[in-house]
């Protein structure tokens, strides 16, 4: 039985492979042109044949393509409120899209049937910057994410050391409400919560972070940080942490980790990706992986159980999959496609 991936693209294109784990195979099906690099795609959660993508330019769009079948249509088009859109999460009713470069955040109406995006979006700009002069200028939202509840909406603000907190208010906007701090200089890029725990990939530091986490109007507490590097390269450098995740346990895998991606390591053998440990109050680097991609950045779980992991290399590589073995301590590679150009970032259909 074959899965479909759809991968987002520093081209633009987004792409989808074909993946069939039994044959070990990972073939490109086809692509759709939808704009200059559609760098983040995520899906509607209701309608999973309706996807939506950033594209990242300082004129920002946010484009929704339909999928039927073998067919991809753009049927709308919307401004991202800012430049360069890095992160997009969607509810049934909004989507909310993180703009790096402006510093900003958006929140576009979403309606179930076409043209899907709706006027009436909402821009808040973020305010702060940090003491990294090449990289925390000003203010730099790179992921939105909303807490289990769904009652708070979390913003990483990488030019500010800040992870923004925001809830809804009486008429159903979203309003800023406290700040989480991180060291100076230290850039947070991309969050996850699991079991009451926030974690947060510090990109300028390569740090992951570990807060217990509490509702508002409580603060959560720093109970840990690590580098997500076991030999970390002295500074500066430009070897940087990119994404993080920690799929939710299940049958198959009853332990929780966190998989962080590294980008940029000069070795011949490619970008690392650190599996952490992350039971109690603690954070153990149990593994790193290499993987033979140049410039990891973005990589998803999918498949029965989160068996599967695919990532792929921005600078070099093409696409992989890995499989999950030793209950997720480990990776072992088991399928590749070197055909999709500038892989960024992926969805299983």
């Amino acid at each position: 039985m074959s899965n479909r991936i759809l991968v987002a693209s520093y081209t633009s294109s987004i792409f989808t492979l074909s993946f069939d784990a039994s044959q070990g195979s990972l073939v490109l099906e086809g692509q759709v042109e939808v704009g200059f690099h559609p760098s983040w795609i995520t899906q509607h959660p209701a309608d999973k044949s309706l996807v939506f993508a950033g594209l990242e330019q300082t004129d920002g769009k946010v484009v929704a393509v339909k999928y039927d079948g073998d067919k991809a249509n753009i049927v709308s088009t919307a401004s991202s409120g800012g430049e360069d859109p890095c992160s997009l999460l969607a509810t049934e009713s909004e989507l909310f899209v993180a703009n790096y470069s402006s510093g900003s955040i958006s929140i576009i109406p979403i309606a179930s049937t076409p043209p899907y995006l709706l006027p009436g979006s909402v821009v808040t700009q973020l305010y702060g910057q940090g003491p990294n002069d090449q990289r925390q200028q000003g203010p730099h939202a790179h992921q939105v994410l909303l807490d289990d509840s769904q009652v708070e909406l979390l913003v990483a603000d990488l030019g500010s050391d800040r992870v923004c907190r925001f809830t809804k208010d009486e008429y159903g906007g979203w309003i800023l409400q406290a700040y989480i701090h991180y060291t100076p200089g230290s850039g947070p890029r991309h969050l996850a919560i699991h079991d009451g725990a926030l974690y947060t990939l510090l990109e300028l530091s390569s740090t992951l972070s570990k807060h217990r986490f509490h509702g508002l109007p409580a603060t959560p507490v720093a109970i840990a940080e690590k580098p997500t590097m076991s030999n970390p390269p002295t500074p500066p450098h430009d070897m940087l942490a990119a994404e993080l995740l920690i799929p939710k346990p299940n049958a198959s895998f009853p332990t929780a980790y966190a998989y962080v991606s590294n980008r940029n390591d000069p070795s011949e053998e490619g970008d690392t990706i650190a599996i952490f440990g992350i039971e109690g109050e603690t954070l153990e680097l149990v593994a790193e992986v290499r993987t033979g991609l140049k410039h990891l950045r973005g990589m998803v779980f999918g498949g029965p159980d989160d068996k599967w992991l695919v990532a792929g290399g921005a600078n070099g590589g093409g696409v992989k999959v890995f499989e999950r073995v030793d209950g997720g301590r480990g990776l072992k590679e088991i399928a590749a496609n070197s055909s999709v150009d500038s892989p960024t970032g992926f969805l299983w259909v």
